[in-house]
């Protein structure tokens, strides 16, 4: 008797009401794209948890896979059997001896009223059971190496011995779309990761400047858009043209107010995108007082060219927590590769820190604008990253 299948805790979900059927089935649908590549397995979910047949698919692979599922709270290999007692009993034996541990205890919880026996007593006839069959186990029922989880349900009897944490959060695009601003730096990936962690399904949006930044860089911010792809499948990413942009605000706008400018022109772009692809919000990777353009008072006036709902969840971090959580998903080391991009390019010596919106809407109106933003959108270049996408691939899509 082997382990047939895994079972799928909610968490979080398990508090939205008349909408938890919602949750529930986009859950399901996510992790259906994220096991594609194994056919036999087979999904099946109720109102409080879900539950994944393996019919003969690695149960190893499966379980890594679902680590980067936002929406699961734990799940636990599992058997399931009929409600008979000595099933139960050889059920409970057998799950015990494919963990490795020195103690045990059982956890027996009889939610099907309409069995004979309750939840005391099965606890006393399965640890008995178990230790009569087993040479090597005792109990210990404060910390026990091993937790025989046994729920009694109307439509069977389930058994687990330990729970693996899931990545929390709630599904992927339970909670909308959004355009995450990807700059190429360790911020803005951990913004994107959090900002799915909380339901949103985002498009990534880059601006590029050639030749003042290199192949390299725009490759870079691809690499980045595939890592975020494991926690959200795939990510639709636009590649800015924004050279004339940033040229002609380096001639045209003083020195201290560029920055403030040109930070200004890119949530306008990434707001014309969003209206584009039907996007609800604006995600940045900006935390409260880490460089020029992000004091409150630079966020008030870069803020200030659209009423799209801007959603920071960085902005009460320092930069060792955004770094631990860029470390977590891996993008720390592709985000400090040494590659220019367009945030790092005509930084102004001497940026202000406490802008006024008065003065840099004035240097803009003396510039034709528009006219620019219109070309770049008209220009943008579209990818679709997903965990397999490689440059071979995008290549051969131009053809």
């Amino acid at each position: 008797m082997r382990y047939d299948r895994i079972l799928i805790r909610y968490g979080e979900m398990s508090t939205k009401g008349k909408n938890r059927n919602r949750f529930v089935v986009q859950l399901k649908r996510n992790i259906q794209k994220k096991l594609k590549a194994f056919p036999n397995i087979k999904i099946e979910y109720m109102r409080d948890r879900m539950y994944i047949l393996l019919n003969g698919e690695p149960h190893e692979e499966i379980m890594e896979q679902l680590k980067t599922v936002f929406g699961i709270q734990s799940f636990s290999l599992a058997m399931k059997c009929k409600n008979d007692i000595e099933q139960i009993k050889a059920t409970a034996l057998a799950a015990v001896q494919q963990v490795e541990g020195k103690t045990f205890k059982v956890s027996a919880k009889r939610i099907d009223k309409q069995f004979l026996i309750g939840s005391n007593e099965l606890n006393h006839t399965l640890g008995s059971h178990i230790l009569r069959n087993t040479n090597h186990l005792t109990v210990n029922v404060h910390e026990p190496d091993i937790d025989v989880r046994v729920e009694v349900r109307k439509d069977g009897t389930y058994v687990t011995c330990y729970d693996i944490p899931g990545a929390g959060g709630l599904p992927v695009g339970t909670s909308g779309k959004a355009m995450l601003m990807l700059s190429g730096g360790i911020d803005s990936p951990v913004a994107g990761y959090l900002a799915m962690k909380r339901g949103l399904e985002i498009e990534a949006v880059h601006f590029f400047s050639p030749p003042f930044t290199s192949e390299r860089a725009r490759q870079k911010v691809i690499d980045l858009a595939k890592k975020l792809t494991r926690f959200g499948g795939k990510i639709r990413l636009h590649i800015v043209p924004f050279t004339d942009i940033q040229q002609t605000i380096h001639r045209q706008v003083p020195d201290g107010y560029s920055l403030i400018s040109s930070r200004r022109m890119m949530l306008k772009i990434t707001d014309m995108l969003r209206k584009k692809y039907n996007g609800l919000a604006i995600v940045t990777g900006e935390s409260l007082g880490q460089v020029a353009s992000q004091t409150l008072e630079s966020m008030f006036v870069i803020n200030d060219v659209t009423t799209t709902p801007v959603l920071r969840p960085l902005v009460s971090m320092d930069k060792t927590e955004i770094i631990a959580i860029a470390k977590k998903i891996d993008t720390l080391d592709i985000s400090v590769l040494p590659y220019e991009d367009c945030c790092t390019i005509f930084v102004p010596s001497a940026p202000k820190t406490r802008p006024k919106r008065e003065k840099v809407v004035h240097y803009e109106s003396f510039i034709e604008l528009e006219p620019l933003l219109q070309t770049a959108v008209a220009n943008t270049e579209t990818l679709i990253i997903d965990e397999e996408f490689s440059a071979e691939k995008e290549f051969e899509q131009l053809f």
